[in-house]
């Protein structure tokens, strides 16, 4: 089943790209719980992360660590939490997000409000540091 995420992989819908490459791609959240939030989602529709093949699976990890090591170099954090909630949206994700306490991860707290602009230019300072 299409979901939000099958539209913006196919470009239907508009995003925030971070990263993008054959099989994965990096997006920020439109309604981020801290500064830098971020999706990674496999192309290819698939419901939920572990019913992606053993390939699928161990090749979305390395695409997710360099995104989290280029978010970073940008906002300033602790760590990169990662989690996967996967009742959101019926399409496997990964959220990347920039924490300094384990609050910063609590998706029930007030989300962050930033303007296209801001998503813009944090999009392209994080697509910046992904090349250094």
């Amino acid at each position: 089943m299409a979901s939000i995420f099958t539209k913006i992989v196919k470009g239907e819908i508009p995003c925030y790209k971070i990263a993008e490459d054959e099989n994965y791609l990096a997006f920020f959240d439109i309604n981020p719980v801290a500064i830098g939030h971020t999706l990674v989602i496999p192309k290819k529709e698939t419901d939920y992360l572990f019913d992606l093949s053993n390939d699928e699976l161990s090749g979305i990890m390395p695409f997710a660590k360099k995104v989290a090591k280029a978010i970073e170099k940008v906002v300033p954090c602790e760590r990169i939490g990662l989690t996967v909630i996967g009742l959101e949206v019926p399409h496997a994700h990964i959220h990347l997000i920039p924490i300094n306490s384990l609050h910063d991860m609590n998706f029930e707290k007030p989300k962050q409000k930033l303007s296209k602009e801001s998503f813009e230019n944090l999009a392209a300072e994080i697509r910046t540091a992904m090349n250094q």
